[in-house]
């Protein structure tokens, strides 16, 4: 299953940067795929963490998730740049994670970059180093809902 996902995965990569759909363009692609896959299991570099197929239908319900948090942040840094008295109160807080898998955490850490007015500077074990353009949003963060978000996404309790 992961190596057909792997595949999959990268065959429609290539399609999409691609942009071309003829014959040879195709085959091109498909055995291009082919070979990186098989290059991948042969190197022993396909495993489950890696390529984290079991993840897939989290997918849909944290996604959505955190893109309405992006846009809703991103609003709020907007409002927070145009007022003429910028009005910023920068804070570093740490946070800890409660994921149990490396791929929950770095979710986790990369949520909070990907959140506009903040920005994970460190990650030790489960502990995060965030830095945040506002007190609030540190206080957002501190609150735990990404936290359990993101345990739900890795499958935790």
């Amino acid at each position: 299953m992961l190596y057909l996902s792997l595949g999959l995965v990268l065959f429609s990569f290539w399609i999409l940067l691609s942009g071309h759909y003829t014959v040879i363009t195709l085959t091109a692609a498909m055995l291009s795929t082919i070979f990186v896959v098989a290059m991948t299991a042969r190197m022993k570099l396909i495993d489950r963490e890696g390529h984290p197929t079991y993840l897939l239908w989290r997918v849909i319900g944290y996604h959505p998730w955190l893109v309405r948090q992006i846009l809703g942040s991103a609003w709020d840094l907007s409002k927070l740049i145009l007022d003429p008295k910028l009005p910023i109160s920068p804070t570093i807080v740490e946070v800890r994670g409660t994921q149990k898998t490396a791929v929950g955490i770095a979710t986790y850490a990369n949520s909070i970059t990907l959140t506009p007015g903040t920005l994970s500077a460190r990650l030790h074990g489960n502990d995060i180093l965030v830095h945040a353009i506002t007190r609030e949003g540190a206080k957002h963060l501190k609150k735990g809902e990404m936290d359990r978000r993101v345990t739900d996404f890795e499958g935790g309790e």
